[in-house]
């Protein structure tokens, strides 16, 4: 299991910028196959994949709508991941989920772990 701990949400105006971290603790998955990745979710919307990286190879996957405007990243030795959002727009508005398991599971939805959230709100 491993525990996660997001920050970094806040209120901004469109097209601001804003960088969400996210701390990981405890057991993890096997180093080549481990990734961890960020989700959302809006009032009365599903939970949304956004992004995702893996821990060895550092291959990154995004959700089409916000390609060209965040960038995952990651830092192996803080056992930290983080998500810089630019050019933010009303509709990314939502609670930002930090998330752990095999990047085949975290492209749908899915994951063994989950941090607490933190909420992301972008101003018209």
């Amino acid at each position: 299991q491993v525990q996660l701990v997001e920050s970094g949400g806040g209120l901004v105006q469109a097209g601001g910028s804003l960088r969400l971290s996210c701390a990981a603790s405890g057991r993890t998955v096997s180093s080549y196959s481990m990734s961890m990745g960020w989700f959302r979710q809006a009032p009365g919307k599903e939970r949304e994949f956004v992004a995702a990286i893996s821990w060895s190879g550092g291959s990154t996957y995004y959700t089409d709508s916000v390609k060209g405007r965040f960038t995952i990243s990651r830092e192996n030795a803080k056992n930290t991941v983080y998500l810089q959002m630019n050019s933010l727009k009303p509709e990314d508005t939502a609670v930002y989920y930090c998330a752990a398991d095999i990047v085949a599971r975290l492209r749908v939805g899915e994951a063994g772990s989950w941090g607490q959230g933190t909420q992301v709100t972008v101003s018209s």
